[in-house]
């Protein structure tokens, strides 16, 4: 049974089906069986379910899947099956695949799902897929091929950037979570830190000399450090409303840090 809304416009539509169902979008098959209990607790979350749940949202005619452990895809040319993911070319004949979108960053970029990171390993990873995964390579073959790799490339540079710094790292673990950081200031952070904030801040506008931006750089740097260690730790426990506010105080030193690298630009 399924329903749809607004064909135009996102919005979620859900099947439950006693057995297995199969749908092809996004150039994948994709299999899958699921259950009223599977979709009571996915409504119940922000995040897909890790059951077996199918789940797409539509937008403007075309698919964006959040598919579960439980779903299989096949190559959209010679729909040979996979065992793994994400798959980026298939193995039996070697054409690249669409992104699978309900990978994460960490699945993309073979890596730990940890707030602290290998970045070295992280780069070689990324510059690795890069290399295969760049659109020049397929100026020369189907237009789906080119469509594909166009789009693992952007979403390969998304997933890089957001996993290689500790910020957007953090934030990117949180999302994940279901536990996004609101735009603005956060209206429970501490008084005692927003005047230490606004003081720096002026500081840094106020700095004359590179030796001064300096030195507010390196005791930034150093603090930043200091929340690293800490939020490395919260999360490491499962403590995701103390990380968030650990990762706000991050936000706002970061700011800091771009501003005094600003002001050096200034003064050089």
């Amino acid at each position: 049974m399924l329903s749809l809304v607004g064909s135009r416009s996102i919005r979620w539509f859900r099947t439950v089906l006693p057995v297995k169902y199969s749908v092809v979008t996004g150039g994948h098959t994709y299999v899958t069986q699921p259950t009223e209990e599977a979709i009571g607790r996915h409504l119940n979350s922000r995040q897909p379910y890790a059951g077996s749940l199918f789940a797409c949202r539509i937008h403007a005619g075309s698919f964006r899947s959040y598919c579960t452990a439980h779903t299989k895809l096949s190559c959209w040319k010679c729909q040979q099956t996979f065992e793994e993911r994400p798959v980026f070319f298939c193995p039996r004949c070697k054409v690249v695949q669409p992104p699978d979108e309900s990978a994460s960053h960490f699945q993309i970029l073979d890596s730990t799902h940890s707030f602290t990171l290998d970045t070295q390993k992280l780069q070689k990873r990324y510059l690795q897929l890069q290399r295969s995964l760049h659109p020049d390579n397929f100026s020369q073959c189907t237009k789906e091929e080119q469509q594909h790799s166009e789009d693992q490339s952007a979403l390969l540079n998304r997933a890089y950037r957001t996993l290689l710094k500790p910020l957007t790292r953090g934030l990117y673990m949180l999302e994940l979570e279901g536990m996004p950081l609101e735009e603005g200031t956060d209206p429970g952070a501490d008084p005692g830190l927003l005047m230490e904030l606004m003081e720096l801040n002026e500081a840094v506008e106020e700095a004359v000399t590179p030796e001064e931006a300096t030195r507010i750089g390196q005791d930034t740097k150093v603090r930043l450090k200091e929340l690293t260690a800490q939020i490395d730790t919260a999360l490491h426990r499962g403590e995701h409303e103390a990380a968030k506010a650990l990762l706000i105080q991050m936000k706002y030193f970061a700011n800091v840090e771009e501003k005094v690298k600003e002001q050096l630009s200034k003064l050089m």
